[in-house]
């Protein structure tokens, strides 16, 4: 329906204008649409700036009670009923204008005639509680005047308006003022850029600085300095233009540093931002915008910072008046991401929409490939394609019903461990990388991530801590894992996350890497704090995980506790490689060694495999690795002491480092041994005499049944003989383990090594320079 153009509005039915808000609207061509009572709904052209539409409703919550009675429930009652009324009344209208272009920039004002007792946590948790009535309506703001009443003094406030907005469609912030009555203005280009954005789903570039600049009310105000190419300067280089107002990028790239303060660093986390414009052509690639992305990490490498990049990008520029000098340009940045990231640079990426072609390649070399540290996290609406949909269809190729199948998280980035991590949106995606901060930011001049100032005891126990009784392994204690009279052998299965969530710092919080990689889930990596100490802590995984999908007939039914497949070797060997040189690592082991079946073998498991022992042998910092049960056969070369004078191996009493397992020695190396010691046993002499004189049928089933039973008693008999023979403690006399503990000890130990190492490790000045009063953890190493 094609909106009827008129100059003056029906005022019937309505308040005061003044109280809803009507008399602001003087600026715009207004036409009013149907709407329930106490609710007036208009569309309105800007006088000024034609292409400015947008739709307002106005609603007034008429007073019930006198504003000598304060009955707050019965308010807000009222006012959430019209709320809900002025939602739905503006979906309908956004749906029945036209489909195919719903209107953005959209405002409700809502009137409240009492005055009502309420302070700022209930107005927030009332906003709140409504903010998912406005998803996907459009809106810039949600308006809301009133009084306010204090309880104490029973008095009431002069009249205030609660401006509600939300940036990215996740991020709610609200504003407590004055009311406003000057003619509303049209939308500035900065604004109709971000309508723009929004239409299409996204956030101008501006609009996420705002986000990450909102400020947490903590230390120093975040803040952010744009840089722009240096015009005096023939090649890329970037100079600062803070001075500009926002939206003035020549190019589809937005780079400058960030710095938002946090408990560890008060001065700022500062990093290179670098932002996409999807406004301008989707943010396709050609020489301007190549050139800026080569000048941010040109600056990240002089200043030492990480770059985070939040990219939307349709590929490279597809034009009448170039081309493969646009390719040239995208293969510039690929060389320059290649040089900083072996250099030891990081970059990080939050992929929230479409990234096609040359961005999705960047992507893989800034944070897939195997020598990187930088984080990757997609939201829902995110993907990474090498073509688009309709590409891919127009040439004939296998394609997908939209990009996120072809790219996105849930069925192809998670599951290969592309992406590392998933946010269900922009905002929720920003907060998963500044909990990544928190344990692997470095600032400029130290010489690691800051430590954690722990309140949990060094020497605690965690022996005694709760088992979870979800996992049905029967155990009511973390202790009772390693207790030989409940857990003969240690070869029961458990959760190997049960112990990983009973050893770190309690308050320290943990994040794991990778949680989505199909095929990986028998390793499990953390980032966590252990004595105060930022470390990457990777778990085996000891009981049992289900396949799920297609299962090769030639492969394991199920992915075996104790055991690493292919995948999960890979991403053992992305999380040393991705700690390295920034904070340590500590193993927690149960391992019976690599498995060896032809589909492990055809899908790379050598190969996975012996990248372990790369990265074991490349590390730079701390390695503490402590078997927790068992520990055999390959995986133990791969973690041998052998391959880095930095590692420390440690053992839990009890537990089994050997070669192989003695079940399995007994069955496959020493038969010899064990079919004398059948063949010696009374009653299957006995039944070999008996062979002789009796009829052969019954006396050969008797005799094979007699060897079969001894035949199993001299394997249990050897491969305990073997598993006592080969314990950790030979291990720690023969030079392959450091040191035997008590389970109870484990704690303990691990951050007395931990803090040796991290001493050995920085000189003196790094040293007192994050030991401050405020960084170190409150208790002394035991």
């Amino acid at each position: 329906m094609s909106p009827r153009l008129i100059g003056h509005v029906s005022y019937r039915g309505l308040g005061p204008r003044q109280r809803v808000g009507l008399a602001r609207l003087g600026s715009f061509v207004l036409e009013r649409l149907p709407g329930a009572d106490d609710v007036y709904c208009f569309w309105a052209r800007s006088r000024a700036v034609p292409e400015d539409e947008r739709l307002f409703v106005l609603a007034e919550v008429r007073g019930r009670t006198s504003d000598e009675v304060d009955d707050a429930a019965l308010h807000i009652a009222a006012f959430e009923r019209v709320f809900h009324q002025a939602t739905s009344a503006l979906r309908a209208l956004r749906s029945a204008r036209d489909p195919r272009r719903r209107l953005h920039w959209n405002r409700i004002t809502i009137a409240v005639g009492p005055a009502i007792a309420l302070d700022a946590p209930a107005i927030e948790d009332i906003a709140r509680r409504l903010m998912p009535a406005t998803w996907h309506l459009g809106l810039e703001k949600v308006v809301v005047r009133l009084r306010l009443r204090d309880r104490v003094r029973r008095m009431t406030a002069e009249p205030v308006e609660l401006a509600v907005s939300d940036l990215t469609g996740s991020r709610m912030e609200i504003a407590i003022r004055a009311p406003v009555t000057a003619p509303l203005e049209p939308a500035t280009d900065h604004e109709r850029k971000v309508v723009e954005a929004r239409r299409r789903r996204l956030v101008y570039p501006y609009e996420i600085v705002r986000m990450l600049t909102g400020g947490n009310g903590r230390g120093p105000a975040a803040a952010f300095q744009e840089y722009d190419l240096d015009p005096a300067r023939g090649e890329p280089r970037a100079v600062c233009v803070s001075h500009r107002p926002y939206g003035q990028n020549a190019a589809g790239v937005v780079f400058g540093i960030i710095s938002t303060p946090s408990d560890k660093v008060p001065e700022g986390v500062r990093r290179v931002l670098i932002l996409s414009d999807c406004t301008r052509e989707m943010g396709a690639l050609a020489a301007p915008e190549c050139d800026r992305i080569v000048a941010a990490i040109d600056l990240a490498e002089r200043l030492r910072l990480p770059v985070e990049w939040i990219p939307i990008s349709s590929g490279a520029r597809i034009a009448m008046d170039s081309g493969t000098e646009n390719l040239d340009a995208t293969a510039r940045v690929a060389r320059r991401i290649i040089t900083f990231t072996e250099r030891g640079g990081v970059i990080h990426l939050i992929v929230y929409g479409v990234n096609v072609g040359a961005q999705s390649y960047w992507n893989a070399l800034a944070a897939m490939a195997g020598h990187t540290r930088g984080a990757l996290i997609m939201t829902p609406d995110a993907s990474m394609v090498l073509t688009g949909r309709a590409a891919l269809e127009a040439s004939g190729g296998v394609s997908a019903e939209d990009e996120v199948a072809l790219g996105g998280f849930e069925r192809i980035m998670g599951p290969n461990g592309e992406a590392q991590y998933y946010a269900s949106d922009l905002a929720a995606a920003v907060r998963t990388l500044d909990e990544h901060y928190g344990y692997t930011y470095v600032f400029p001049g130290e010489a690691g991530p800051r430590w954690h100032r722990t309140r949990d005891p060094f020497g605690r126990d965690i022996t005694k801590c709760p088992y979870p009784t979800e996992h049905g392994h029967g155990f009511a204690t973390v202790g009772e894992i390693f207790d030989d009279a409940i857990n003969p052998g240690r070869k029961r299965p458990f959760a190997m996350r049960a112990v990983m969530q009973a050893l770190v710092d309690r308050d320290g919080g943990h994040l794991e890497r990778w949680r989505s990689w199909a095929g990986a889930e028998t390793a499990i990596v953390w980032d966590a704090h252990l004595g105060g100490v930022p470390i990457c802590l990777i778990g085996i995984e000891s009981h049992n995980v289900a396949r799920e999908g297609y299962r090769p007939l030639d492969g394991p039914a199920a992915w075996n506790g104790g055991t690493l497949f292919p995948l999960s070797s890979k991403k053992v060997a992305r999380a040393l490689n991705a700690a390295s040189g920034n904070r340590p690592v500590v193993i927690l082991a149960n391992l019976s060694g690599f498995d060896g079946s032809p589909e492990s073998l055809r899908e790379l498991q050598l190969e996975h495999g012996a990248e372990i022992a790369r990265a074991v042998v490349n590390f730079d910092g701390p390695l503490l690795f402590l078997v927790v049960s068992r520990y055999h056969g390959g995986a133990y070369v791969v973690f041998s002491k052998s391959l880095n004078p930095r590692l420390r191996a440690m053992a839990l009493t009890g537990s089994y480092a050997s070669v192989i397992g003695g079940s399995a020695a007994a069955a496959v190396v020493f038969t010899r041994e064990v079919r004398a010691r059948a063949a010696a046993d009374p009653t299957v002499r006995r039944a070999r005499e008996t062979l002789r004189t009796d009829p052969p049928a019954a006396a050969r089933d008797a005799y094979e049944q007699a060897l079969a039973e001894a035949t199993r008693v001299a394997q249990a008999e050897v491969a305990a003989e073997f598993d006592d023979i080969h314990t950790v403690e030979r291990a720690c006399r023969v030079g392959s383990l450091d040191e035997v503990i008590e389970p109870r000890r484990v704690r303990p130990a691990l951050i007395r090594a931990l803090h040796e190492a991290c001493r050995g490790r920085h000189d003196a000045v790094a040293t007192s320079r994050r030991l401050t009063a405020r960084h170190v953890p409150i208790d002394s190493p035991p």
